[in-house]
């Protein structure tokens, strides 16, 4: 898949957002990246999640989620396919940034 093609997906998704989640969301980026230094991850969040901001939380760069292009496309069979795994890694990023952890997120069927 192009990689304009796939931002577009990853664009997609955070339209997806309910518009009150997505007004919540500050001082976050989002990338799309071709691989993971790391190998194997789909997405990735660096930050600090909106939970864990205090009154002392200023100055500081943005957080960053970042969705791999080719880990997701490499595990896909159609484009569909593509849609649905950006979708889920999308909202499983934020959610990082919403303070949920993975163990949370496994409860919640994510």
């Amino acid at each position: 898949m192009p990689r304009a093609r796939f931002e577009e997906l990853v664009s997609l998704a955070l339209d997806g957002i309910p518009p009150a989640l997505g007004r919540l969301m500050r001082n976050v980026a989002v990338v799309v990246e071709e691989d993971s230094e790391q190998g194997g991850l789909l997405g990735l969040y660096r930050g600090y999640p909106l939970t864990q901001r205090g009154s002392d939380y200023a100055g500081v760069l943005p957080d960053l989620i970042t969705i791999y292009r080719r880990p997701i496309c490499s595990m896909c069979a159609s484009e569909d396919e593509v849609v649905d795994e950006v979708r889920i890694t999308v909202v499983h990023e934020v959610a990082h940034h919403f303070g949920i952890d993975d163990d949370r997120l496994d409860e919640l069927g994510w």
